[in-house]
């Protein structure tokens, strides 16, 4: 049993991959648990997809250099989550449609930027499934950094996130810059989503900000328990990840995804057993007399 947890441990691109997965996670939870309360998995899905552009533009651009391929994705994150916002706020479409004519064309555009380099479908295929084990030291710490960031962010604005989650009437009141604090939101968003591209890539983003922060959604109500139980969640989820991908030869990203997916249906059905039981005990049997 000890071999089986130390044997990984012996290559530096495991450990790398186990470094990044965890904070990765941690990040992704923290952040989802706006995503989830809001209501902005569509969201999240569809900046996930709508910075393929940038990222084909990064490949064409820097020649395939990793680092290109970030700042370019996160140029296109940001500004597609600020024209989001900015279309469905100016105008009488709404978000979600909003979101849809944004994703659509960005994709597209993405798609056709990508189908022009011969070699895409080596080249950019950890970026759209995720390629953690192939972690640098460099994108360690790009990770790191604005992963860093996004957690300061979120925690010097709690109160702030809090109100306008919860009570959107009271954030009024209290004069908060509604509007400012959305496009800081969904930027946080997007530069969570350029953070995790390394990990699970871009057609798995969304389960990394949705599955632990909805799995934690199930066992409490209170704002920072969900946070860490998110977080926890997720952080587990990706070292047994890993591990799943380097005994079974499967894609790091998926076997990451997948182990969320299990912890949201294992607590989903145990909360069901629970309320099943529990609802049957207060049943009041009827006056047989």
């Amino acid at each position: 049993m000890i071999s089986f947890l130390t044997e990984p441990l012996q290559y530096a691109f495991m450990v790398r991959g186990l470094l990044a997965a965890i904070f990765v996670g941690i990040v992704c939870a923290v952040v989802g648990t706006y995503v989830v309360l809001r209501g902005m998995a569509f969201f999240g899905d569809a900046l996930s997809h709508a910075i393929l552009p940038g990222i084909a533009v990064g490949y064409l651009v820097g020649g395939g250099a990793r680092e290109s391929l970030f700042w370019w994705a996160l140029i296109t994150a940001i500004l597609t989550s600020i024209g989001i916002g900015a279309i469905s706020r100016s105008t009488k479409i709404k978000e979600d449609t909003a979101i849809g004519i944004i994703f659509a064309g960005a994709f597209a555009l993405g798609v056709a930027l990508i189908s022009t380099v011969r070699s895409y479908t080596v080249d950019l295929t950890h970026f759209l499934f995720g390629d953690v084990l192939g972690a640098r030291p460099a994108d360690l710490w790009l990770t790191f950094i604005f992963g860093g960031v996004i957690l300061i962010t979120i925690f010097a604005f709690y109160k702030e996130f809090l109100v306008l989650s919860f009570d959107p009437i009271l954030a009024s009141t209290l004069r908060l810059p509604a509007n400012l604090l959305d496009f800081l939101l969904i930027i946080l968003i997007a530069v969570a989503i350029v953070v995790s591209l390394q990990t699970v890539g871009v057609a798995l983003m969304v389960a990394m900000l949705v599955t632990p922060a909805a799995t934690a959604y199930l066992l409490t109500r209170r704002l920072p328990v969900m946070m860490a139980l998110g977080a926890t969640i997720a952080s587990v989820s990706g070292i047994i990840g890993l591990y799943l991908s380097f005994y079974l030869s499967i894609a790091s990203g998926a076997a990451i995804v997948l182990t969320c997916t299990a912890f949201f249906f294992f607590v989903w059905s145990v909360q069901s057993i629970r309320q099943r039981f529990s609802s049957k005990k207060t049943v009041v049997p009827a006056d047989q007399g």
